[in-house]
Order: C-alpha cells, then sequence, then structure tokens
C-alpha cells in the first residue's frame, strides 16, 4: 500500500504532457479521456494519487477537506495497458520538469 503514494511522489517529480512545451511541473497537462465530446486534460502537478488496476487507472486530484477531490478515469483492458498509461504518465512529468533552455516567450 505505501508503494502507491510513494510511486506518486516519483511521478509528480518527474511527469510531461503530450504536445507541451517542457519546463513547469505547476502546469502539466496530460489527455483523459473525452467527457460528453469534450477532450479533457488533467494538471499533474494537482494529482494527489493514482490508483493502477488490470481495468482502469484513476488519477485522484484537487481533494481537500470532507472528500471534495475529483478523479479522471482512464478505462484499460489489461494491466500491462494500464502499466503502459502510467509509464505515459511518468514520461510526461519527467518532461515538464525540465528546465526549458533559451529566450522568454
Amino acid at each position: 500500500m505505501m508503494r502507491i503514494p510513494l510511486l506518486l511522489a516519483l511521478l509528480l517529480q518527474a511527469l510531461p504532457a503530450v504536445a507541451q512545451d517542457a519546463g513547469s511541473t505547476a502546469f502539466c497537462l496530460f489527455p483523459v479521456p473525452a467527457d460528453g465530446g469534450v477532450q479533457r486534460w488533467i494538471n499533474l502537478g494537482i494529482v494527489q494519487y493514482v490508483d493502477v488496476r488490470a481495468d482502469e487507472v484513476r488519477l485522484y486530484y484537487g481533494g481537500g477537506n470532507l472528500g471534495s477531490g475529483h478523479e479522471a478515469r482512464i478505462p484499460v483492458k489489461s494491466r500491462d495497458e494500464a502499466d503502459t498509461i502510467l509509464a505515459r504518465l511518468r514520461r510526461s512529468a519527467a518532461l515538464c520538469a525540465q528546465p526549458i533552455s533559451g529566450g522568454s516567450p
């Protein structure tokens, strides 16, 4: 059970987002399944923990007191697919953590 919080801490220190410039762990977008035809992206900088199961990956974020948090669910067909999603999350965080070189925007 302690592996999940540790894994999340490592994940958040290291994760990138698809089609995003690197250099900000505070704003690190990752796509999650569309909801009602609207593409959603979650800011990995606010993810509190991740559940990896054989049927889905759940990202929990924005939690406060009295269960005020939210979750994003990514359906998968197997544990291997869930592990692949977790690896993508790690890569995204790592890219976001890299400093941007060059001039300012």
